[in-house]
């Protein structure tokens, strides 16, 4: 006979687990439902930012349960969260470079070539 896993411990990963689904599925609305790049660049960086960051706090959970520390997962989840903004502030940078058209008009000090001297 197996011994399973505490519980709360169970519940809690599944709450993270169901919250890390939602904010994923959010994100992948607004990646097909919001009309411009620069909103549909939005939606998805934060979205799964959140949604991955919820399923490795269940993964941290689950370890801590079965007596082994989530170190890998600590350093996954300090990586999606380094990366994930600064490489949506890039691709921004990149589109706001090329003149991707958007429903809002960006600010003049946005891009290098067109600040005032």
């Amino acid at each position: 006979m197996t011994m399973g896993l505490h519980p709360v411990a169970e519940w809690l990963a599944s709450a993270f687990l169901l919250m890390a689904a939602f904010f994923s599925l959010v994100g992948a609305i607004g990646l097909v439902r919001l009309p411009d790049f620069f909103m549909r660049l939005h939606a998805p960086t934060k979205a799964s930012t959140l949604g991955v960051g919820g399923v490795l706090l269940a993964s941290m959970i689950l370890a801590a349960a079965q007596g082994r520390a989530g170190f890998a997962e600590l350093l996954i989840t300090l990586f999606v969260f380094v990366t994930a903004p600064v490489s949506a502030n890039l691709m921004a940078q990149a589109a706001l470079h090329l003149r991707l058209p958007g429903k809002a008009a960006p600010p003049d000090d946005a891009v290098p070539e067109r600040r005032p001297s």
